[in-house]
């Protein structure tokens, strides 16, 4: 089977989780016996970057900017689907939200989540009507759909009407190199957050509690990595005001070596989100058996199990008491630390990978049977 994949969307560094994601999928796409061949469309920044060294990959560059939105569109709306029948496709994986409304062959559109739905107060006022656009677009015009959790399926079922048997969950992996992390804890000691700077992240609620727990514990820092997103000023601000300069660091996004090492020195770990698709830095803590705190909201909570301490996101007196078990309580230490690999050992990539070939496998010709867009 010849299958394309769009990356398109991939900027490196700029997009978070679903950069991992699709790293991930590729790597073990690779690993994977068979007779696929793989095409993987890349723009300016990515370049080759994303595709495996393997000689079933191969890497289609296509001379656009991802930064610069309208035009990634247009060209994936555009000469994409020119691109596929030229390479003579099966069909084509669209990793990331968007896909051609045109297409020449089957396609598959991965939804990570369907956060433009349930909160769409997160978004910008000018961005949040093409968000509704496109998506709704990629789940008229793929014939099949993959979410990578079941609260993400059953959005699509709920927002889109769909037919329960167009959409497929395929669960995010861990990366195994967090399972033999060295832990070496830093001296001081640091509190761990990876997450991109958004609202729905909960972050402000942490700086307020974090300020609390330091009247007890003054040499305590928070590491927060991850993409500077829409609320990183306001985080800033807040962290200014609450005389947390020095204490509170914001790292942006990290290389992967040295978020490792991030984690490795990490006394414990936090996530405070409000909202999530999946949740996947609980899955990378739990592996390196990091005492790991986060919200008790689907599907973080069936990701951590009750091998994490969980908290509503909303009630900070609980979230002071989550962070104080997981940062100095040793006997839920301990318990976490051993619970927490066991149970990140349930989500690979090579399921993810696996799931998602068999998607594509099942794909029927087009033959124009894709539904009319009829706004609903």
């Amino acid at each position: 089977m010849r299958i394309g994949i769009n990356a398109l969307y991939l900027i490196p560094g700029g997009v978070g989780g679903t950069e991992i994601y699709l790293r991930h999928l590729l790597e073990s796409f690779a690993e994977i016996e068979g007779d696929d061949e793989f095409f993987v469309f890349t723009n300016r920044e990515t370049g080759g970057g994303v595709t495996p060294r393997h000689p079933r990959f191969a890497t289609v560059p296509q001379p656009v900017r991802a930064v610069h939105r309208p035009a990634r569109i247009l060209w994936e709306q555009t000469v994409l689907p020119a691109e596929c029948m030229r390479l003579r496709l099966d069909a084509l994986l669209n990793p990331g939200f968007t896909a051609p409304a045109a297409p020449p062959c089957p396609q598959i559109t991965v939804f990570h989540d369907l956060q433009h739905k349930r909160h769409p107060e997160n978004f910008r006022w000018f961005e949040l009507p093409f968000w509704r656009l496109l998506l709704w677009v990629s789940a008229r015009r793929s014939q099949g759909l993959l979410a990578i959790s079941e609260p993400t399926r059953d959005d699509l079922l709920r927002f889109y009407r769909l037919a329960p048997g167009k959409v497929a969950v395929a669960p995010l992996g861990v990366d195994p190199r967090f399972f033999a992390l060295p832990r070496r804890e830093a001296d001081p000691p640091y509190l761990l957050a990876a997450s991109t700077l958004h609202p729905h992240k909960n972050l402000d609620r942490l700086l307020r509690v974090f300020a609390s727990l330091r009247a007890e514990a003054p040499e305590l820092r928070l590491v927060v990595t991850g993409v500077r997103g829409f609320a990183a000023r306001q985080l800033e601000q807040l962290r200014a005001e609450l005389g947390l300069d020095r204490a509170v660091e914001f790292t942006g996004w990290l290389p992967r070596e040295e978020l490792y090492q991030r984690f490795a020195g990490a006394r414990a770990f936090v996530y405070p989100t409000r909202f999530e698709g999946f949740g996947l830095p609980v899955g990378e803590a739990l592996a390196a058996g990091i005492p790991t705190a986060c919200s008790n909201i689907e599907p973080v909570k069936s990701i951590a199990g009750d091998a994490a301490w969980l908290f509503p996101p909303d009630d900070p007196a609980a979230m002071a008491e989550a962070l104080w078990r997981v940062l100095w309580d040793e006997a839920v230490r301990a318990r976490l630390a051993a619970a927490g690999p066991a149970r990140a050992r349930q989500f690979s990539w090579r399921r993810t990978a696996e799931i998602t070939l068999a998607a594509l496998h099942r794909l029927q010709p087009l033959h124009h049977h894709l539904p009319r867009l009829r706004w609903e």
